[in-house]
């Protein structure tokens, strides 16, 4: 039968344990291991401190043990752990080229396999140094550079309307979701359960198409929508008349939209000049990420619009209508956190980036 190492404590060692165990700017697993020793030392069996502790027979049988081997050294430190040798900063760095700048033979990127057979290591070996120095290799981040000319103008305009919007205004962010399709799943939809997520067909049909329009109330985060079977700059006048009549008529109203060609012809031009508290601010060319509405519409695809299954348009119509109705009762206001220097500077960046690569 294994008996437990009886434990006694010099003077100086009981002050260390009992400073120790008191906790204040000491490790958690530093009190316990205190505590543990402390109890052994008044002749308490493994058991019963287990039971006083709360913690296991492993951990009490293995701290008791380590004092009565090294004493206090045994416990302020941990023993060291089998495992993978450290690595030479020589076979990180080389890890670390090979993945930045080169590619595998008839391939766009390194995988932690392929990396690990051209190098001669373990694929985990790849996989810890990439994850130290937060390399994904597998993952592609999109961006689009705008030529806008007046890039830098648009950009100080359109950010100066989220971050201070005059006084006495509304200001609307606007803009369409075009042929949006009524896609009907051509067999049931599976419901989630315990152990298995949503089922749905692969093969649909098509029940049509409808133009959304959608403004949203940077101040209040509400949002006003509207269907049109076109796109057309008349469809785009009959949005903004809406606006004006939903928008008090004590206040300037500033929409922020995109360069579509519809939102500049003559005939938008006549209607602004009809309605002189309307203001039309455009965002930079390529520059969608810019309008805090297309958040917005990608909030509606992925929660109401991508799983669903619409036998027809005036269902899909019905859906739309009442997300925007949940949404705008715990709408919350817009926030823009980014100022134009920060944009500009990694405009700026990505423009070197660029250049470098050719």
């Amino acid at each position: 039968m294994r008996v437990a190492a009886p434990i006694t404590l010099a003077p100086e060692e009981r002050q260390q344990l009992e400073h120790w165990a008191r906790g204040r700017s000491v490790e958690q697993r530093l009190v316990l291991r205190a505590r543990i020793v402390l109890r052994a030392a008044e002749g308490k069996t493994n058991k019963r401190i287990v039971e006083e502790l709360g913690t296991n027979p492993v951990t009490v049988g293995l701290w008791r043990s380590r004092f009565a081997l090294l004493r206090v050294d045994g416990i302020r430190q941990d023993a060291p752990r089998p495992g993978a040798p450290a690595l030479s900063e020589t076979l990180v760095e080389k890890i670390v080229h090979t993945t930045l700048h080169e590619k595998p033979p008839g391939e766009t990127h390194w995988s932690t396999r392929t990396l690990a057979d051209h190098l001669g290591v373990s694929h985990m070996t790849v996989h810890r140094i990439w994850r130290a120095r937060h390399l994904q290799p597998h993952r592609v981040q999109s961006f689009e550079l705008s030529h806008d000319p007046e890039f830098e103008k648009k950009l100080v305009d359109v950010v100066g309307l989220y971050v201070n919007p005059p006084e006495r205004a509304i200001v609307f962010s606007v803009d369409e979701k075009p042929q949006m399709q009524a896609l009907e799943r051509t067999q049931t939809v599976l419901p989630i359960g315990g152990n298995f997520p949503e089922g749905r067909a692969h093969e649909y049909k098509r029940n049509g198409t409808i133009d959304l329009f959608a403004a949203l109330e940077i101040l209040t985060g509400t949002v006003v929508a509207e269907f049109h079977r076109q796109h057309r700059n008349r469809e785009f006048r009959m949005f903004l008349s809406t606006l004006d009549r939903r928008a008090p008529k004590e206040f300037e109203v500033h929409v922020i939209a995109d360069n579509l060609s519809a939102h500049m012809t003559a005939e938008v031009e006549q209607w602004l000049h009809a309605h002189p508290r309307f203001h039309l601010h455009f965002t930079p060319t390529n520059s969608s990420w810019l309008n805090a509405v297309e958040g917005w519409f990608s909030k509606l695809t992925t929660k109401a619009l991508k799983r669903g299954s619409f036998a027809s348009v005036a269902e899909l119509k019905t859906a739309v209508r009442e997300y925007v109705a949940a949404h705008n009762q715990v709408a919350m206001p817009f926030i823009w956190t980014k100022s134009p220097d920060e944009i500009l500077r990694k405009v700026r960046k990505i423009k070197q980036l660029s250049v470098t690569a050719h």
